[in-house]
């Protein structure tokens, strides 16, 4: 799967293990590694089996969420142009191929 960032501080955090370890403790820094392994081995978003892959709703709706540890997620959304849809108008995971990925952290402070 191709993956994007929100901005360079995300790209950052996931580019560079120090400061992913420094930004997110030992064990989460291992964790998004693995995720991000995880994500540039699927080709699309339903082939996610680690970290308990889960669309999101309410105020993130139109986003996905895979664990880390302690309460933090690794979140993105569709990169791809046009977002694929299913006739119900929500995105059709199956076909997203391209993520960005958005937040990174504990969304329920």
């Amino acid at each position: 799967m191709e993956i994007t960032f929100k901005d360079k501080k995300l790209r950052k955090l996931c580019q560079e293990q120090r400061e992913a370890q420094k930004k997110l403790g030992e064990r989460c820094a291992r964790k998004l590694r693995a995720r991000l392994a995880d994500l540039m081995a699927a080709e699309t978003v339903t082939e996610l089996i680690s970290g308990r892959p889960h669309p999101l709703k309410g105020d993130r709706a139109g986003e996905y969420a895979l664990d880390l540890y302690g309460g933090k997620r690794l979140v993105f959304d569709s990169a791809n142009e046009p977002v694929p849809l299913k006739e119900d108008n929500s995105i059709d995971w199956s076909k997203v191929t391209s993520i960005r990925i958005v937040f990174i952290g504990d969304y329920h402070d």
